[in-house]
């Protein structure tokens, strides 16, 4: 009954529904402590947002004017070869055959998204294991793969593609496309207003402008696909843009990236300087840099041709420049993630709210300052040596110390992953999931009339989330938010949020669907207390695109 009252009064007490948060899923942290109504607040069920869907189905193979993939022979890189650089032929499984659009169909058939996710991984970096990349190369140093096979990529990206999205109409200078050239030390942005038209942007590539097509996810449905597969595997959003530059030319000035950068040739030849980071300032940072002199570099730690079918990857803070042999144009995309997904970032959250928490609930926090410590510390008084300052520092580390019994963690982390879900790409159904799954739902006009409207689920159809990372329970201030990613764009961020707020009476029920999954389960199964709830939640996340049947729900 104490507890109880006391969470009361702390209810009261949020102003803050970020701040609320952290009290919240900290106070049911706490030992000996929970919240009223247990794990998760008590609120009133109702939808959250509407919004348009993101979904489509895997498109149908499309022809193109890439090389086919072939088949080499793994050769050994030599003992003397350093450990960015690897010497070996494709992966013997996943990336054979039909390209890149014949691997994405081969994911399709693995029945677990994180599974999915992992062999889309493991096949980037083939033949480099997962393990070996994490351990000697992730965040470390960078990573050069000679593959010795112009179509591993085959399908992914291409100028023809880079053509059809200008000649779409949707493209903007400024929004999608930056046109830029890089001369005698001299990085400059030449773009026009409005729409990118053929005639202008290839009249630019002509005269010796690189091009670089921002968020191609947005123009192109395989490289959509590729991403929202991968954007599992890191738990971070997965971005990409893709540069064209002519021959002989170079469209940017030596810089380094707040990012993990995964460069995939895809056309043509590169050739690439890559740098060390020069002080430990520069290694892991938070922010990408200003343009760079080539006084400012020093030797490169790595030089190389990147050919087609070959990755280059380096951890953010490694400079890095490209440029064009005379002989050749380049196409690559570049990959990109864990942006701002450091451990102190999650700190930055973190903290203040910890430090809101302890000094709501601990009267130490609450305590005056010394009246006199104005004069003994700060940096003038620095290099004294007084009894007064060791004391004054050791309260400090005290409560400092103290500070962490009061960190909401686990509510620190569902916000970040609020956020991530935000970021998301939505997924992209294969035609089976389609089928059983809203998006295939025959619902249409005929006769003078709607047909097949009626969505009926029953005790006994059998569901399952179309992905395991599509959903994320969130204890807020208004209540319990499933935030989910079925509904985002490909645009980033052009929708808000998309979330519904849960009752009590579901929220064991999302947890058995996440635990269940890949599996069916019978909409009976769910833990509500009433058939009707079981019913009322599986069509619910039906709508929204998140559960798929079994079998779907209309034979037509």
């Amino acid at each position: 009954m104490a507890a109880g009252s006391a969470a009361e009064r702390r209810r009261r007490l949020c102003r803050l529904s970020a701040l609320s948060v952290y009290r919240r899923a900290a106070w049911a942290e706490r030992p000996g402590r929970r919240h009223a109504g247990g794990k998760w607040a008590k609120v009133r069920p109702r939808r959250g947002e509407a919004g348009g869907g993101g979904l489509e189905p895997e498109a149908p193979p499309q022809p193109t004017a890439s090389p086919p993939v072939s088949r080499v022979q793994r050769a050994k890189a030599p003992a003397h070869s350093p450990e960015w650089e690897r010497q070996r032929g494709p992966a013997e499984s996943w990336g054979e055959g039909g390209g890149v659009a014949g691997l994405l169909r081969r994911l399709g058939r693995l029945e677990d998204s994180r599974e999915r996710a992992a062999e889309l991984f493991r096949w980037l970096l083939a033949p480099v294991s997962p393990a070996e990349f994490v351990e000697r190369h992730w965040e470390r140093a960078p990573l050069l793969l000679r593959r010795g096979d112009p179509g591993y990529y085959a399908g992914l990206f291409s100028t023809a593609d880079f053509d059809a999205a200008l000649r779409s109409g949707g493209v903007r200078f400024g929004t999608h496309l930056d046109v830029t050239s890089y001369a005698e030390g001299v990085r400059e942005t030449h773009n026009p207003s409005g729409r990118a038209l053929p005639a202008v942007v290839w009249d630019f590539y002509q005269n010796g402008c690189s091009l670089r097509l921002l968020s191609p996810q947005t123009f192109s449905h395989t490289i959509w696909h590729f991403l929202s597969i991968l954007q599992e595997h890191f738990g971070s959003m997965a971005g990409a843009n893709t540069y064209l530059t002519p021959p002989g030319t170079q469209g940017f000035a030596p810089h380094y990236d707040d990012i993990e950068a995964f460069v995939l040739q895809l056309e043509g030849r590169k050739h690439w300087r890559v740098y060390s980071p020069r002080v430990d300032a520069e290694v892991l940072p938070q922010f990408s840099s200003a343009n760079l002199t080539q006084a400012e570099l020093g030797e490169p730690m790595l030089e190389t041709v990147l050919e087609a079918g070959d990755l280059l990857y380096f951890p953010r803070g490694f400079i890095h420049q490209g440029d064009c042999l005379p002989d050749a144009h380049s196409l690559h995309i570049t990959v990109s993630s864990y942006q701002r997904n450091s451990w102190g970032d999650l700190l930055e959250k973190l903290l203040p709210a910890a430090l809101h928490m302890a000094l709501e609930e601990d009267v130490e926090f609450r305590q005056g300052l010394p009246m006199d410590y104005l004069g003994y510390m700060g940096v003038a008084n620095s290099d004294k040596v007084d009894a007064r300052r060791t004391a004054f520092m050791k309260k400090v580390q005290s409560l400092i110390k103290k500070l962490l019994d009061y960190a909401p963690v686990d509510a620190a982390v569902d916000q970040r992953a609020k956020s991530f879900l935000h970021d998301c790409l939505p997924p992209v159904l294969t035609q089976s999931e389609k089928l059983k799954s809203v998006y295939g739902f025959p619902a249409r006009w005929q006769d003078a009339g709607p047909c097949n409207v009626d969505i009926l689920i029953t005790k006994d159809t059998e569901v399952r989330l179309l992905r395991h990372g599509i959903i994320r329970l969130c204890n807020e201030e208004a209540g319990v938010m499933l935030y989910y990613t079925t509904e985002n764009s490909r645009v980033y961020h052009k929708e808000e949020p998309k979330f519904l707020e849960l009752g009590p009476e579901y929220i064991d029920s999302i947890e058995f669907l996440l635990s269940s999954y890949p599996d069916h389960i019978s909409v009976d199964a769910l833990p509500c207390e009433t058939l009707e709830d079981k019913i009322s939640l599986a069509t619910l996340l039906f709508e929204k695109g998140i559960l798929t049947t079994k079998k779907p729900l209309v034979q037509v």
